[in-house]
């Protein structure tokens, strides 16, 4: 097909019935959506939720492969994954759109499955599995945390196949699991196969194309004290009184790094590698001075960063830290790392994949889409960093509410989404009519 003034390599006519096509779908997305979202897939039980997955995908006519990652395949990849769980009962299901070979280009589409806990019910204005509709908007856990994402992929593949199109090269859709604690899910798709030519990630990015994400670690802070009686506190030495010394001083190192360090996509951003405690756990009597505290954060990386070298920086601090105070300098903390690793990650704005999804997107809505780095850790950096495939991230929804009470996702968007994608696959790959 010949390019007639859309920056895809595609005919207007032919990006014209895609988008169409996808509007026609709309119910249909939003109902696999909703099918998603109903049934809980925190990290950890993803089982279900992969069977409704699988189904779908047959119903399309994908060829579908479910199969449980092993821990032990993953265990020689521990510094791009993290802790590695238990991964039985947890399936990966993946499913390929055969190509008529040619000239185009493979491609992966990627999308977790998992999604954090809920918090309390109590504190939702919508159920967080009932996936109802209102404003405009689907509303549940995961609905933008991803598996909106997912079902953008797959309605994108269905809107090609009801043209009576097929790809040139191989689609392959991954619907993965554990990206929350680490992406083992992830890995051992990338590591197993298919190889591909590219993939592309829909993450919640806003409709912004992201050719970058930052790195986070996580860190497990164990910090000492001197118990005593809470009558005679004087004579102990507080564990939370010593963190706090520490946390002022992690504070004071988050600002030194952001304003040392930049990135060209992160210039937008007051603070673009933020170090936040999420939980802290201390004493064992509330009436006795605690003699011991264990804190657990979250430090990010630009773009660049060796996660090794950084640990080392991140120790080095603590220890800084710890110098400067009477009591700390004789009982210096620990740092553990445990949980999700997530290096950093990057490819060229101008890739050959980032230039299709911009096209794409440019094709469907008249403008191109902001140009940004995600500030946090995705799976992304398994295709670049495991197997070299060249990745981006583009999706509905915003990461602002993906873990928070009342999640929910922008029907609008998502049809955008899907449209993006069909158009992205439909020049990426070349497509042809079925015989």
């Amino acid at each position: 097909m010949t390019d007639d003034g859309t920056g895809t390599g595609l005919t207007p006519a032919t990006v014209q019935d895609i988008t169409h096509q996808v509007d026609s779908l709309r119910d249909e997305l939003v109902e696999l959506v909703q099918a998603l979202v109903r049934v809980p897939s925190v990290t950890g039980s993803e089982g279900a939720v992969q069977e409704v997955v699988a189904a779908r995908m047959r119903g399309l006519g994908l060829e579908t492969e479910v199969w449980e990652p092993r821990t032990a395949d993953l265990l020689p990849y521990q510094d791009e994954v993290g802790a590695i769980e238990s991964l039985d009962g947890r399936p990966n299901v993946v499913g390929t759109w055969r190509g008529l070979g040619g000239q185009g280009r493979s491609l992966i589409l990627n999308a977790h499955i998992d999604t954090v806990e809920t918090g309390d019910p109590a504190r939702w204005h919508h159920p967080p599995f009932a996936a109802e509709v209102a404003g405009g908007k689907i509303w549940g856990r995961g609905s933008c945390d991803m598996k909106g994402g997912l079902a953008t992929h797959l309605i994108a593949l269905r809107a090609i196949r009801s043209l009576g199109l097929v790809p040139a090269a191989d689609v392959t859709v991954q619907s993965v699991v554990s990206e929350e604690d680490g992406g083992a899910g992830a890995a051992a798709a990338v590591l197993r196969g298919p190889r591909a030519d590219a993939a592309i990630i829909t993450e919640p990015t806003r409709l912004a194309m992201i050719p970058a994400q930052g790195g986070s670690i996580v860190f497990r802070l164990h910090v000492e004290g001197k118990s005593a009686h809470a009558c005679v506190r004087d004579e102990g030495v507080s564990a939370i009184e010593a963190f706090q010394t520490i946390h002022r001083g992690l504070i004071a190192f988050e600002a030194h790094r952001n304003a040392t360090l930049d990135h060209p996509l992160y210039q937008s951003i007051a603070n673009k590698i933020p170090i936040s405690i999420g939980t802290v756990r201390a004493g064992a009597w509330p009436s006795s001075v605690p003699e011991w505290l264990e804190a657990e954060g979250r430090a990010g990386m630009v773009p660049g960063e060796s996660m090794g070298t950084f640990r080392e920086q991140f120790v080095a601090e603590v220890a800084r830290i710890a110098a400067g105070d009477p009591w700390l300098r004789h009982h210096p903390p620990r740092v553990e790392w445990f949980g999700g690793q997530f290096a950093p990650a990057e490819v060229a704005p101008d890739s050959d994949i980032a230039r299709a999804v911009i096209d794409a997107h440019a094709a469907v809505t008249g403008a191109k889409p902001p140009v940004e780095a995600a500030t946090y850790g995705a799976d992304m950096r398994h295709f670049l960093h495991l197997a070299g495939i060249p990745c981006v991230m583009y999706g509905a929804g915003d990461v602002r509410v993906a873990h928070f009470t009342d999640e929910h996702v922008s029907i609008d968007d998502l049809v955008t989404a899907t449209k993006t994608i069909a158009v992205t696959v439909a020049s990426w790959c070349g497509v042809a009519p079925a015989n």
